[in-house]
């Protein structure tokens, strides 16, 4: 029973002396709300930064490229400083370990370093999903939407129904340009009035055109003895200035969607730099974090 005193007393020793878990959750929690405060503390900074730059008068302020190169620097900036108080504090205010090895002391700090990043990336994801979430997807629905719905937009979007409203959209300057009667007063006195434009109409009829089909034989006709009635052109003219109008509408949806393209491609190109940008500079906000707690915790074992 005496020998066995001692043995029981040097384990108790040993159970006091070192700390029950590796990992100090308190000191990982306050470095990671330190880092996502002075993150959100800098980003507001940047923001405030970059509207002062902007100007409402063209020619004046700074350009786009500019501007984009600023916010990248500034985004990496922020994730230095930010990740590597976190990490300093996670390693300053860690349980100090008593009776482990250095290189031991060195990965847990830099565990540690590790979890305050990632527990203070995680919380501002989580308050920020849905910023993320555009800079991340945006990309992704501008070709889908933006191509996809401007491609008849210039042939079908006078089609808004019967009565008031018909015919207002962009396709209405073409129908008021095919009804549009010769110039002279001399002229325009000997055609007899024959009743309001069916503008309605006239464009359900041009939008089966589409962008690159000739309207059906019948309705070309058609289309023709309306704008012959309105404007007192020979029924020949009449058909033609109706196919000249359906080619200029159609050159017009093709620009127009070449545009929508072009605009979608490049919101594709920014979601895709943007989005490069952001993991280069979370892995650098990760090493930040991890550097600064090994100093965290060397200053608290000195």
């Amino acid at each position: 029973m005496a020998a066995s005193l001692p043995l029981a007393s040097s384990r108790l020793e040993t159970a006091v002396d070192a700390p029950a878990s590796a990992v100090s959750w308190g000191a990982i929690v306050a470095g990671g709300a330190a880092a996502a405060a002075l993150s959100l503390i800098l980003l507001i900074l940047g923001a405030g930064l970059g509207l002062t730059s902007l100007s409402p008068y063209g020619g004046q302020g700074a350009s786009a490229m500019a501007l984009g190169f600023s916010a990248i620097v500034w985004v990496m900036v922020t994730q230095a400083l930010a990740s590597g108080m976190g990490g300093y504090l996670a390693g300053r205010l860690r349980t100090r370990w008593a009776g482990v090895q250095g290189d031991e002391v060195f990965f847990r700090d830099t565990a540690h370093g590790f979890l305050a990043w990632a527990f203070a990336t995680l919380a501002t994801a989580a308050l920020l999903t849905s910023a993320i979430g555009s800079v991340v997807g945006g990309a992704v629905k501008a070709g889908a939407t933006v191509a996809g719905s401007a491609a008849t937009a210039a042939v079908a979007g006078a089609v808004q129904g019967e009565g008031e409203g018909a015919g207002q959209g962009p396709a209405a300057y073409f129908i008021d340009s095919m009804f549009r009667r010769p110039a002279g007063p001399a002229q325009a006195g000997e055609i007899a009035p024959a009743g309001p434009v069916p503008a309605a109409e006239v464009a359900r009829i041009l939008a089966q055109a589409g962008q690159d089909k000739p309207l059906a034989p019948e309705d070309q006709r058609y289309l023709g003895q309306l704008v012959a009635e309105r404007t007192g052109l020979p029924p020949q003219e009449a058909e033609q200035r109706v196919a000249d109008t359906v080619a200029r509408m159609q050159t017009k949806a093709r620009e127009a969607e070449a545009a929508a393209r072009e605009a979608a491609d490049k919101a594709r190109k920014a979601g895709i730099t943007a989005t490069l940008w952001l993991f280069v500079s979370m892995l650098l906000g990760a090493f930040c974090a991890s550097l600064a707690a090994t100093w965290g915790g060397r200053e608290r074992d000195a």
